[in-house]
Protein backbone atom coordinates (compact mmCIF):
# COMPACT_ATOMS: atom_id res chain seq x y z
CA UNK A 1 0.00 0.00 0.00
CA UNK A 2 2.93 2.22 0.58
CA UNK A 3 2.94 4.78 3.63
CA UNK A 4 0.81 7.94 1.95
CA UNK A 5 -1.47 4.94 1.48
CA UNK A 6 -1.29 3.32 4.82
CA UNK A 7 -1.79 7.04 6.12
CA UNK A 8 -4.97 7.92 3.78
CA UNK A 9 -6.80 4.48 5.02
CA UNK A 10 -6.22 5.33 9.00
CA UNK A 11 -7.87 8.97 7.70
CA UNK A 12 -10.73 7.69 6.31
CA UNK A 13 -11.62 5.36 9.00
CA UNK A 14 -11.22 7.51 11.26
CA UNK A 15 -13.31 10.00 9.46
CA UNK A 16 -15.80 7.26 9.21
CA UNK A 17 -15.33 6.42 13.15
CA UNK A 18 -16.13 10.25 14.18
CA UNK A 19 -19.11 10.34 11.69
CA UNK A 20 -17.60 13.51 10.10
CA UNK A 21 -16.83 14.60 6.64
CA UNK A 22 -19.48 13.35 3.88
CA UNK A 23 -22.24 12.13 4.98
CA UNK A 24 -23.53 11.63 8.57
CA UNK A 25 -25.01 8.10 8.85
CA UNK A 26 -22.27 6.90 11.32
CA UNK A 27 -22.63 9.71 13.92
CA UNK A 28 -26.55 9.55 13.49
CA UNK A 29 -26.86 5.71 14.32
CA UNK A 30 -24.54 5.86 17.06
CA UNK A 31 -25.02 7.72 20.85
CA UNK A 32 -24.11 11.12 20.81
CA UNK A 33 -20.51 11.59 21.54
CA UNK A 34 -19.71 13.11 25.06
CA UNK A 35 -19.71 16.52 25.18
CA UNK A 36 -15.98 18.10 25.08
CA UNK A 37 -14.63 19.47 27.86
CA UNK A 38 -11.63 22.04 28.61
CA UNK A 39 -11.77 23.95 25.39
CA UNK A 40 -11.01 27.03 26.88
CA UNK A 41 -9.19 28.39 24.10
CA UNK A 42 -12.47 27.40 20.92
CA UNK A 43 -14.07 31.21 22.51
CA UNK A 44 -10.75 33.31 21.98
CA UNK A 45 -9.67 31.72 18.49
CA UNK A 46 -13.04 31.82 17.43
CA UNK A 47 -13.19 35.72 18.25
CA UNK A 48 -9.71 36.19 16.47
CA UNK A 49 -11.20 34.22 13.18
CA UNK A 50 -14.23 36.23 13.30
CA UNK A 51 -12.35 38.92 12.45
CA UNK A 52 -10.39 37.69 9.98
CA UNK A 53 -13.06 35.88 8.15
CA UNK A 54 -16.48 37.80 9.54
CA UNK A 55 -18.99 36.11 7.09
CA UNK A 56 -16.90 32.43 7.48
CA UNK A 57 -19.51 29.65 8.80
CA UNK A 58 -18.57 28.52 12.23
CA UNK A 59 -16.57 24.78 11.47
CA UNK A 60 -19.50 21.65 10.84
CA UNK A 61 -22.13 24.14 9.94
CA UNK A 62 -23.74 25.02 6.77
CA UNK A 63 -23.29 21.96 4.44
CA UNK A 64 -26.16 22.56 2.17
CA UNK A 65 -26.01 19.22 1.19
CA UNK A 66 -26.82 17.52 4.88
CA UNK A 67 -29.57 15.12 4.55
CA UNK A 68 -31.25 15.09 8.12
CA UNK A 69 -31.27 11.14 9.44
CA UNK A 70 -34.39 9.30 11.25
CA UNK A 71 -32.34 9.82 14.31
CA UNK A 72 -32.28 13.48 14.01
CA UNK A 73 -35.28 14.69 11.50
CA UNK A 74 -34.87 18.31 12.20
CA UNK A 75 -31.94 20.63 11.19
CA UNK A 76 -30.70 22.87 13.66
CA UNK A 77 -30.05 26.66 13.37
CA UNK A 78 -27.61 28.63 15.15
CA UNK A 79 -28.19 32.13 15.56
CA UNK A 80 -25.83 33.94 17.28
CA UNK A 81 -25.88 37.23 19.56
CA UNK A 82 -25.56 40.98 19.52
CA UNK A 83 -22.04 42.69 18.04
CA UNK A 84 -20.71 38.87 17.28
CA UNK A 85 -21.03 36.87 14.35
CA UNK A 86 -21.70 33.00 13.64
CA UNK A 87 -18.15 31.96 13.81
CA UNK A 88 -17.28 33.78 16.76
CA UNK A 89 -20.23 32.06 18.58
CA UNK A 90 -20.21 28.72 17.68
CA UNK A 91 -17.10 27.37 17.27
CA UNK A 92 -18.43 24.64 20.31
CA UNK A 93 -21.21 23.42 19.39
CA UNK A 94 -21.51 23.51 15.55
CA UNK A 95 -18.94 20.89 15.16
CA UNK A 96 -20.47 18.70 18.07
CA UNK A 97 -23.63 18.71 16.70
CA UNK A 98 -22.74 18.01 13.66
CA UNK A 99 -20.44 14.84 14.68
CA UNK A 100 -23.48 14.23 16.67
CA UNK A 101 -25.02 13.67 13.52
CA UNK A 102 -27.01 16.83 12.85
CA UNK A 103 -27.45 18.86 9.57
CA UNK A 104 -26.08 22.04 11.56
CA UNK A 105 -26.97 25.54 9.68
CA UNK A 106 -25.68 28.98 11.11
CA UNK A 107 -26.54 32.19 9.53
CA UNK A 108 -24.81 35.40 10.21
CA UNK A 109 -27.64 38.07 10.01
CA UNK A 110 -28.46 41.90 11.33
CA UNK A 111 -25.00 43.33 9.81
CA UNK A 112 -23.36 43.96 6.34
CA UNK A 113 -21.36 41.65 4.61
CA UNK A 114 -17.47 42.27 5.55
CA UNK A 115 -17.96 43.65 8.98
CA UNK A 116 -17.33 41.38 12.04
CA UNK A 117 -19.85 43.15 13.88
CA UNK A 118 -23.45 41.97 13.34
CA UNK A 119 -27.10 41.85 14.69
CA UNK A 120 -27.30 45.10 15.12
CA UNK A 121 -30.05 45.91 13.01
CA UNK A 122 -33.40 46.50 14.02
CA UNK A 123 -34.93 43.16 15.34
CA UNK A 124 -38.25 42.96 12.80
CA UNK A 125 -35.92 43.24 9.70
CA UNK A 126 -33.26 40.66 11.10
CA UNK A 127 -36.41 38.22 11.82
CA UNK A 128 -37.25 38.47 8.39
CA UNK A 129 -33.53 37.49 7.42
CA UNK A 130 -34.25 34.43 9.51
CA UNK A 131 -37.44 33.89 8.39
CA UNK A 132 -35.56 33.69 4.42
CA UNK A 133 -32.94 31.70 5.86
CA UNK A 134 -35.08 28.90 7.77
CA UNK A 135 -37.35 28.68 4.47
CA UNK A 136 -33.58 28.00 2.67
CA UNK A 137 -32.72 25.32 5.18
CA UNK A 138 -35.77 23.60 4.88
CA UNK A 139 -35.97 23.32 0.68
CA UNK A 140 -32.53 22.41 0.66
CA UNK A 141 -32.99 19.93 3.49
CA UNK A 142 -36.40 18.47 2.57
CA UNK A 143 -36.92 18.78 6.34
CA UNK A 144 -40.65 19.61 7.40
CA UNK A 145 -38.91 21.52 11.01
CA UNK A 146 -36.36 22.77 12.04
CA UNK A 147 -35.08 23.67 15.63
CA UNK A 148 -33.35 27.19 16.76
CA UNK A 149 -30.67 27.18 19.24
CA UNK A 150 -29.73 30.98 19.95
CA UNK A 151 -27.26 32.96 22.05
CA UNK A 152 -28.61 36.22 23.50
CA UNK A 153 -30.55 38.12 21.21
CA UNK A 154 -29.98 34.90 18.89
CA UNK A 155 -32.17 32.82 21.88
CA UNK A 156 -34.86 35.52 22.65
CA UNK A 157 -36.75 38.63 21.15
CA UNK A 158 -35.27 37.77 17.53
CA UNK A 159 -36.82 34.62 17.15
CA UNK A 160 -39.94 35.08 19.00
CA UNK A 161 -40.45 37.81 16.76
CA UNK A 162 -39.73 35.51 13.69
CA UNK A 163 -42.10 32.42 15.34
CA UNK A 164 -44.77 35.28 16.02
CA UNK A 165 -44.62 37.46 13.28
CA UNK A 166 -42.99 36.39 9.95
CA UNK A 167 -44.20 33.02 9.55
CA UNK A 168 -42.18 30.37 11.89
CA UNK A 169 -45.56 28.81 13.22
CA UNK A 170 -48.91 28.81 12.45
CA UNK A 171 -50.92 28.78 15.43
CA UNK A 172 -54.22 27.92 13.65
CA UNK A 173 -52.67 24.92 12.51
CA UNK A 174 -49.32 24.18 14.93
CA UNK A 175 -48.87 20.78 12.96
CA UNK A 176 -47.41 23.27 10.06
CA UNK A 177 -45.18 25.41 12.31
CA UNK A 178 -41.72 25.34 10.36
CA UNK A 179 -39.78 25.56 13.89
CA UNK A 180 -40.19 22.66 16.92
CA UNK A 181 -38.51 24.14 19.31
CA UNK A 182 -36.48 27.36 20.49
CA UNK A 183 -33.89 26.79 22.86
CA UNK A 184 -31.85 30.06 24.09
CA UNK A 185 -28.66 30.27 25.84
CA UNK A 186 -28.57 33.92 27.90
CA UNK A 187 -31.77 34.67 25.84
CA UNK A 188 -33.20 38.90 25.65
CA UNK A 189 -36.73 37.62 26.42
CA UNK A 190 -37.85 40.38 28.42
CA UNK A 191 -35.54 43.04 27.99
CA UNK A 192 -32.30 43.83 30.09
CA UNK A 193 -31.03 46.44 32.18
CA UNK A 194 -27.48 46.03 31.24
CA UNK A 195 -26.01 45.83 34.65
CA UNK A 196 -27.41 49.88 34.67
CA UNK A 197 -26.36 50.97 31.74
CA UNK A 198 -29.56 50.14 29.94
CA UNK A 199 -31.41 51.90 32.83
CA UNK A 200 -29.51 55.04 32.69
CA UNK A 201 -29.18 55.92 28.44
CA UNK A 202 -33.38 54.56 28.81
CA UNK A 203 -33.81 57.32 31.68
CA UNK A 204 -31.48 59.98 30.09
CA UNK A 205 -33.28 59.39 26.24
CA UNK A 206 -30.20 58.50 25.03
CA UNK A 207 -30.80 55.25 23.77
CA UNK A 208 -31.68 56.70 19.81
CA UNK A 209 -28.26 58.18 20.68
CA UNK A 210 -26.62 55.14 21.52
CA UNK A 211 -28.51 52.98 18.53
CA UNK A 212 -26.96 55.43 16.35
CA UNK A 213 -23.31 54.03 16.77
CA UNK A 214 -24.35 50.71 18.08
CA UNK A 215 -26.93 49.64 16.06
CA UNK A 216 -31.11 49.46 16.41
CA UNK A 217 -30.83 46.53 18.03
CA UNK A 218 -29.35 48.34 21.76
CA UNK A 219 -32.62 50.13 21.98
CA UNK A 220 -34.78 47.41 20.93
CA UNK A 221 -33.81 44.96 23.60
CA UNK A 222 -33.74 47.33 27.01
CA UNK A 223 -36.95 47.22 29.40
CA UNK A 224 -39.93 48.36 27.75
CA UNK A 225 -39.12 48.87 24.35
CA UNK A 226 -41.63 48.98 21.61
CA UNK A 227 -40.40 45.99 20.62
CA UNK A 228 -40.64 43.92 23.62
CA UNK A 229 -43.78 45.90 24.34
CA UNK A 230 -45.20 44.53 21.44
CA UNK A 231 -43.87 41.23 21.32
CA UNK A 232 -45.06 40.39 25.09
CA UNK A 233 -48.79 41.98 24.41
CA UNK A 234 -50.07 38.16 23.49
CA UNK A 235 -47.81 35.73 25.76
CA UNK A 236 -44.49 34.58 25.66
CA UNK A 237 -45.01 31.42 23.20
CA UNK A 238 -46.40 29.79 20.51
CA UNK A 239 -48.33 27.25 20.22
CA UNK A 240 -46.88 24.18 19.42
CA UNK A 241 -43.45 25.17 20.16
CA UNK A 242 -40.96 23.71 23.11
CA UNK A 243 -38.68 26.48 24.13
CA UNK A 244 -35.89 25.74 27.04
CA UNK A 245 -33.76 28.76 28.68
CA UNK A 246 -30.18 27.92 29.62
CA UNK A 247 -29.46 31.14 32.31
CA UNK A 248 -26.91 32.00 34.13
CA UNK A 249 -26.89 33.96 37.47
CA UNK A 250 -23.79 35.33 36.92
CA UNK A 251 -25.01 37.45 33.33
CA UNK A 252 -24.23 41.09 33.55
CA UNK A 253 -25.68 41.96 30.17
CA UNK A 254 -28.92 40.43 30.14
CA UNK A 255 -30.10 41.72 33.39
CA UNK A 256 -31.63 40.67 35.66
CA UNK A 257 -31.53 37.05 34.55
CA UNK A 258 -35.03 36.19 35.70
CA UNK A 259 -36.05 38.53 32.35
CA UNK A 260 -34.84 35.64 30.33
CA UNK A 261 -37.25 33.16 31.81
CA UNK A 262 -40.67 32.47 29.85
CA UNK A 263 -44.33 31.96 30.76
CA UNK A 264 -46.07 28.65 28.95
CA UNK A 265 -48.83 29.82 27.06
CA UNK A 266 -51.95 27.25 25.50
CA UNK A 267 -50.21 24.31 23.49
CA UNK A 268 -47.14 25.49 24.21
CA UNK A 269 -44.31 23.86 26.94
CA UNK A 270 -41.33 26.26 28.76
CA UNK A 271 -38.45 24.39 30.88
CA UNK A 272 -36.65 27.66 32.80
CA UNK A 273 -33.06 26.70 33.80
CA UNK A 274 -30.67 28.15 35.92
CA UNK A 275 -27.48 26.27 34.95
CA UNK A 276 -25.94 27.40 38.31
CA UNK A 277 -29.10 24.72 39.62
CA UNK A 278 -27.97 21.69 37.70
CA UNK A 279 -23.72 22.63 38.07
CA UNK A 280 -23.13 24.75 41.35
CA UNK A 281 -19.56 25.14 40.55
CA UNK A 282 -20.69 27.00 36.80
CA UNK A 283 -19.46 30.32 36.87
CA UNK A 284 -20.00 31.03 33.28
CA UNK A 285 -21.65 34.49 32.38
CA UNK A 286 -23.29 35.77 29.66
CA UNK A 287 -20.74 36.18 27.08
CA UNK A 288 -19.66 32.31 27.46
CA UNK A 289 -22.58 30.80 28.10
CA UNK A 290 -22.32 29.51 24.11
CA UNK A 291 -18.56 27.90 24.69
CA UNK A 292 -20.06 26.17 28.49
CA UNK A 293 -19.77 22.55 27.72
CA UNK A 294 -22.51 21.86 30.94
CA UNK A 295 -25.01 23.89 28.74
CA UNK A 296 -23.93 22.52 25.45
CA UNK A 297 -25.15 18.66 27.00
CA UNK A 298 -28.54 20.89 27.93
CA UNK A 299 -29.26 21.43 24.64
CA UNK A 300 -28.41 18.18 23.42
CA UNK A 301 -31.09 16.90 25.83
CA UNK A 302 -33.33 19.81 24.63
CA UNK A 303 -32.91 18.60 20.97
CA UNK A 304 -33.22 15.14 21.65
CA UNK A 305 -35.05 14.50 24.91
CA UNK A 306 -35.55 10.73 24.25
CA UNK A 307 -31.96 10.14 24.80
CA UNK A 308 -31.29 12.60 27.41
CA UNK A 309 -28.12 12.41 29.31
CA UNK A 310 -27.42 13.42 32.72
CA UNK A 311 -25.41 16.70 32.69
CA UNK A 312 -21.27 15.46 34.35
CA UNK A 313 -20.70 19.09 35.35
CA UNK A 314 -17.25 19.90 34.39
CA UNK A 315 -15.34 23.12 34.84
CA UNK A 316 -16.72 26.53 33.06
CA UNK A 317 -15.04 29.66 33.69
CA UNK A 318 -16.30 33.48 32.99
CA UNK A 319 -15.59 34.51 28.75
CA UNK A 320 -13.69 31.25 28.59
CA UNK A 321 -16.32 28.63 29.17
CA UNK A 322 -15.21 25.53 29.46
Amino acid sequence: MGRHGWWAAVCAGLTLALGVGQGTAAAASAPAPPVPRGKILTAPLGAVGSLLHPDASPPGADDWSCKPTPEHPRPVVLLHGTFVNAYADWGLMAPYLKQAGYCVFAPNYGGPAGSPVKATAHIPDSARQIADYVDRVLKATGAHQVDLVGHSQGGGVLPRWYLRFDGGTDPAHPDRNKVHSLIGLAPSNHGTTASGLGTLTTELGLNPAVSAVAGQAYSDQMVGSEVNTTLDRDGDTQPGVAYTVIATRYDEVVTPYLHQYLTAGPDATVRNILIQEVCPGDTSEHLSMAFDSNALQLVTNALDPAHARPVQCGLSLPVLGG
